[in-house]
């Protein structure tokens, strides 16, 4: 994700940030000349396994910096060719992190190196992709991710979407609509959902299957207690002529228009979870609960903004099955788990970020390889690269679609305090993206919601 902890009020001003850069690493000046990707793929299909793939980063927060670091290291002919921000000291300084890793460092490009392809303002991830990138990694705060991923399928470009893929309904089927024209194209796409891409998730979900190692499934609780993640500073803080969407976009974790709120954001891989557990359990793709009710709010201060800190929700499924996410994020000092348990007719798995194990009639655990386990978030990128190479599209838009438009779901249940169904949502006037999105511009902060208070919901 980006994360513009300390950035300016407003996008630096390139020559003198350049320069400061040139000064501090002693980069060599770029070649001139990047061809811009207006058109289909840059990459043809047929011809990847020769060609260098060049890679671009929108988003240089830690998560961003993350996945560039993995796609560099899950092909042995690509580059880091370009990178933009809406901070380009944030991008910068991303880039010193990236250069630090031997690894990663090796497959740097040229016009990174010499900042000609560092890139910063709103319009970044359109510099980025005029540079003549094969792939982007779209790991910006997710209430942009439905423009940024339009956009690099309009120019035929393979994308990494980081989850969720939008922030609220308008966004989920944008986001859809896009998806059918990268499918048109054949342009890959990668999402986020890492566990679906772990070892021992897939070996554990393997056991799962109807009939499996723990009979039929009769319940599931998930927990994910976590720490305080970007905490709101007060408004006293905020830099003088710093304009309301600066100053929401530099703490974009508190505001839903840009992070969906904490469950949509960072729970999503319950979420998640649950749609994997329910395609195997149904045989269905993309199957969806009968309905879901959920309470949550706001426990500890935060200053101005519109986000909860903790939820508790319940999908139900046709067949009988209540499945419970409980998710808070309240400090240092609270109990902290991130945990599923699937209770069986006949046992019960427990799965978490490294292990799985059933206790029961079937009992099991996953063994690591003794060459060690696979690292989830290098693995998917090791899939999508490898698609790509071989000419056969990576197809992630519809699921991870899928998955955020459940996380909005409950969002919608818990801030509404009522009982909603799929038609409900999907129906809904859920929009909360400005547009256009004014960088200098007034953006009111909505209130924080209020179940039963209509005047204080989202949409």
């Amino acid at each position: 994700m980006s994360d513009p902890e300390t950035p300016p009020s407003s996008p630096p001003a390139s020559g003198s940030t350049r320069r400061d850069f040139m000064a501090k690493t002693g980069a060599v000046a770029a070649t001139a000349g990047a061809a811009s990707s207006i058109g289909f793929p840059s990459v043809t299909f047929g011809q990847e396994e020769k060609k260098k793939l060049k890679v671009g980063l929108i988003g240089c927060g830690g998560r961003g910096t993350g996945a560039a670091a993995q796609a560099l290291a899950a092909d042995d002919n690509v580059e880091l060719h370009a990178m933009g921000d809406v901070y380009e000291d944030k991008a910068l300084t991303q880039l010193r992190v990236l250069a630090r890793d031997r690894k990663s460092a090796a497959k740097i490009g040229a016009d990174v190196q010499s900042t000609k392809n560092v890139f910063g303002g709103l319009d970044a991830y359109q510099k980025v992709m005029d540079s003549g990138v094969d792939v982007v990694l779209l790991t910006t705060p997710p209430g942009f991710r439905p423009q940024h991923f339009k956009e690099a399928v309009d120019r035929g470009i393979h994308a990494f979407v980081e989850k969720p893929c939008a922030t609220d309904v308008a966004g989920v089927k944008d986001f859809l609509a896009t998806g059918e024209v990268a499918r048109s194209k054949g342009v890959s796409v990668l999402c986020g959902f890492c566990y679906r891409y772990s070892d021992h998730g897939r070996e554990l979900f393997e056991k799962l299957l109807p009939g499996g190692a723990i009979g039929d499934i009769r319940a599931v609780t998930s927990t994910y207690f976590a720490n305080i993640v970007k905490p709101m500073p007060p408004e006293a803080d905020r830099p003088e002529g710093m304009s309301d969407t600066q100053w929401q976009i530099k703490n974009w974790y508190n505001f839903t228009w840009l992070s969906g709120d904490g469950f949509v954001e960072q729970a999503i891989h319950k979420v998640d979870k649950m749609a994997w557990l329910m395609e195997n359990m149904t045989g269905e793709n993309k199957p969806v609960p009968v309905a879901c009710y959920a309470r949550g709010g706001r426990q500890r201060p935060n200053n101005v903004c519109n986000t909860y800190d903790h939820y508790s929700v319940t999908y139900e499924w046709e067949n009988g099955l209540r499945f419970h996410i409980d998710w808070s994020q309240y400090g240092a000092d609270t109990f902290k788990e991130d945990k599923d348990y699937i209770v069986g007719e006949t046992g019960m798995a427990e799965f978490d970020i490294n292990n799985a194990s059933i206790t029961g009639e079937k009992p099991w655990s996953y063994r690591k390889p003794r060459t060690g386990a696979r690292n989830m978030y290098q693995t998917e990128h090791d899939e999508f690269f490898a698609n790509i190479r071989k000419g056969e599209r990576h197809a992630d838009e519809e699921w991870v679609a899928h998955s955020t438009m459940l996380g909005i779901m409950a969002r919608i249940a818990c801030r509404t305090g009522n009982r909603v169904t799929w038609d409900d949502v999907v129906n809904s006037a859920d929009k909360l993206v400005p547009d256009p999105i004014d960088w200098e511009g007034a953006l009111p902060v909505r209130p924080m919601p209020i179940p039963g208070v209509a005047e204080t919901q989202s949409a």
